[in-house]
């Protein structure tokens, strides 16, 4: 079988052949593969936003589930979403050009005081995976921090990591700044990490606990299809 997978020629696949295959590759984590279908689709005439939600987004969203379901572990899923970036490096000058829709904006970041950062990255590079545009503000974040990208970013969500229980407690100093300025219903607000339960998400205020970046992202795409169906309303 492995004879064969490396007899595959992507420029000789049809394109509905091609999504497949890119699908394949992106579940094996296979960069180099990734950005060659990339830029055979854009050459066929594909739209960079087509390209983005059939192949790309598509795929990560099978190894979103199968990460959520037990099947993959994070280092095969920091692989997938590495090859992810490769083929959003190619599409998002594209897609800036283009004016293409996101389904929304994220400012994330490691509360003050903790320096672990890999939950935290993997939920940035799922959440680009399906369609966010991400800031990432990384590790030990002050509540100055959030707020200043807060301002300046104005993102749909803010989401906070803590590995740590020392550090837990500071994303309650965030969530309680932005009610102090009259701000906490402009943002959605997602806290994670290794310590934390549904429970503790509740007490601080914050809007969900996602166990791992597989249900950040879908609690994300909930909260954002709530937010344009009330803005129809």
């Amino acid at each position: 079988m492995s004879d064969e997978e490396n007899d595959i020629v992507l420029s000789e696949l049809d394109d509905e052949e091609l999504v497949q295959q890119m699908m394949d590759d992106l579940y094996d984590g296979l960069k180099e593969e990734i950005e060659e279908g990339t830029n055979i689709l854009l050459e066929r005439g594909w739209q960079p936003y087509d390209v983005l939600t059939k192949a790309l987004v598509a795929g990560m969203t099978i190894v979103g589930h199968d990460f959520r379901d037990g099947i993959l572990f994070v280092p095969e899923v920091l692989l997938a979403a590495n090859a992810m970036k490769a083929g959003m490096f190619i599409l998002k000058p594209l897609l800036a050009e283009t004016g293409a829709p996101t389904i929304g904006r994220m400012v994330v970041g490691t509360v003050k005081g903790d320096i672990h950062d890999i939950g935290k990255n993997l939920v940035s590079m799922m959440m680009e995976g399906a369609g966010f545009e991400v800031v990432d503000l990384g590790i030990n974040c002050d509540v100055e921090k959030y707020i200043g990208a807060l301002d300046e970013e104005k993102p749909d969500i803010l989401g906070m990591s803590a590995l740590l229980t020392t550090t837990m407690p500071y994303m309650k100093v965030v969530i309680d700044e932005l009610v102090a300025q009259g701000r906490r219903d402009e943002f959605i607000v997602l806290v994670g990490g290794a310590p934390l339960n549904e429970e503790f998400g509740k007490a601080i205020g914050a809007d969900a606990y996602c166990r791992d970046a597989a249900v950040a992202v879908e609690t994300a795409k909930e909260f954002m299809a709530r937010k344009h169906n009330q803005a129809r309303a």
